[in-house]
């Protein structure tokens, strides 16, 4: 079985260092990025089966970036990571076209399920717990 392969977007560069670090032993980092615009741009690049997205960027909003890149890659995973732990948000990335959203306080206990459990064709909602089957 090949490995996931992952594009990290995260405004933040140490932010994408540590991800990058905590992820690259199990997953396929194919690239990280600090711009919603570069996002774009790397995601129709390199079709990776993941983005591992924040919810705020310089340029653009998530959420919105979240629907423009479900039209760029229709394949690839969406999975949030995220300081805003608020319901809203939340529904807000499922409403974008997320297939989880995990909250960064809680990273290390939820993260590398979340990306298992998206990868699988799950939903992974970081309030209820839930992992579901797509619809």
């Amino acid at each position: 079985m090949s490995r996931i392969r992952i594009l990290l977007a995260d405004p933040n560069a140490s932010m994408l260092a540590m991800l990058t670090e905590l992820l690259s032993e199990e997953f396929d980092i194919i690239g990280a990025v600090n711009s919603g615009a570069d996002a774009v741009r790397r995601s129709s690049e390199l079709q990776p089966d993941l983005i591992l997205m924040d919810v705020v960027f310089d340029d653009r909003n998530g959420f919105e970036l979240g629907h423009q890149l479900r039209g760029t890659v229709p394949n690839a995973k969406i999975l949030y990571l995220s300081m805003y732990e608020s319901p809203a948000f939340v529904d807000a990335a499922f409403v974008a076209g997320a297939s989880g959203y995990v909250f960064k306080s809680r990273a290390n206990s939820d993260l590398l399920k979340a990306i298992r459990a998206v990868c699988r064709g799950e939903k992974f909602d970081p309030i209820t717990k839930v992992h579901r089957q797509k619809a």
